[in-house]
């Protein structure tokens, strides 16, 4: 179902929406008569961090005023990565929106007391529009199946001129998203977080599968290591359009870093690939949406970096997503991807 809540836990809305009221009357000293309305989930999206939208009205100064907002919950049990990164994310996604490189949802505030929700939480401003979500694959069902190719060629291109934008902005202005000091920035440092990763998920049981990826990609290391900020998801289904199919909003920085330029392009080839291309395993071919090679084009056009050895990092993007399924799976209970299939996906032996 279109209306299919996934996020990792819930709670009562009613008891939210007084915690958060008497919460903004803080934020807001001159604000009155806080109230709260219209909370709900994301629907088909937010799986890793608990989200709830919501709309809050107050009187100021003689006025009344309403503001669409969402709050975003650090995660406590359902831990899908190794690294918490949850006040790195409000920070990116504050120099991103003030510096107007991406388009970013404006944030409000940052709460580290765990007492208040049961855990760090921050305020943004709620974005208006359609989101092409996950569950159903937006390829076989919903808006963007019934859009037209036009239409969906504008979203592709201004999808793909968001993606290159993000490498427009300074590594200096993003130092608060350094690694260890063994791997502060570039591919050293994403190359470390998963390698980390691998040995996380290791220690419920032996992945011989994914050990073997490293090992075989370590081997193959390639000669382009263009700097660059690491979204970290980075997929339409990450993104939100209005009704004429523009972008209004980039979302889910979660997993950020100084990593390098090709990560996040080889993310949303290989993730292009499985929701709508021509051998799609999660959704269906859109005619319209541009091929892997218009969008490294595109891509390499706005922000000037070459993608030469992008092969490497898409095969890297496998192992990164074997890595997530695997630890959610853990999670579950379940066995996400059978071991031929994995290594058949990762190309070991």
């Amino acid at each position: 179902m279109s209306d299919q809540i996934v996020a990792p836990n819930t709670r009562d809305l009613d008891e939210l929406a007084g915690t958060l009221a008497a919460w903004l009357s803080q934020q807001m000293p001159e604000a009155a008569d806080i109230r709260i309305d219209n909370l709900d989930y994301p629907r088909g999206a937010g799986m890793s961090h608990e989200t709830v939208l919501f709309d809050a009205h107050w009187q100021e100064l003689g006025k009344q005023r309403s503001q669409g907002m969402v709050v975003r919950i650090k995660p406590k049990s359902f831990t899908v990565f190794p690294d918490n990164l949850f006040e790195e994310q409000y920070q990116l996604m504050k120099l991103l929106h003030d510096g107007n490189y991406v388009r970013v949802a404006r944030v409000l505030w940052l709460e580290p007391d765990a007492t208040v929700l049961g855990n760090p939480f921050f305020v943004m401003e709620k974005m208006r529009g359609r989101v092409p979500v996950s569950y159903p694959p937006y390829a076989q069902t919903g808006w963007m199946s019934e859009a037209t190719p036009q239409q969906r060629r504008k979203l592709w291109e201004g999808a793909v001129r968001q993606l290159a934008a993000l490498q427009l902005v300074p590594v200096s202005d993003a130092r608060f998203l350094e690694g260890p000091a063994n791997a502060r920035e570039g591919l050293a440092q994403e190359w470390d977080k998963y390698e980390r990763f691998v040995a996380w998920v290791q220690e419920a049981g032996p992945q011989p599968v994914l050990q073997a990826a490293l090992d075989r990609l370590k081997s193959l290391w390639p000669a382009n290591q263009p700097e660059g900020i690491v979204w970290g998801d980075a997929r339409i289904g990450n993104m939100m359009f209005d009704d004429k199919f523009n972008v209004v909003c980039v979302m889910d920085w979660e997993q950020p870093s100084l990593g390098g330029a090709l990560h996040d392009l080889a993310w949303f080839l290989v993730l292009s690939e499985t929701m709508h291309g021509k051998t799609a395993a999660h959704g269906a071919e859109l005619e319209g949406m541009g091929s892997r090679e218009e969008t490294i084009a595109l891509w390499e056009q706005v922000c000037g970096k070459s993608a030469a050895d992008i092969e490497w990092y898409e095969d890297f993007t496998q192992l990164k997503m074997a890595c997530t399924g695997v630890r959610i799976g853990q999670m579950r209970g379940t066995t996400m991807q059978d071991e031929e299939t994995l290594r058949k996906r990762l190309k070991v032996g």
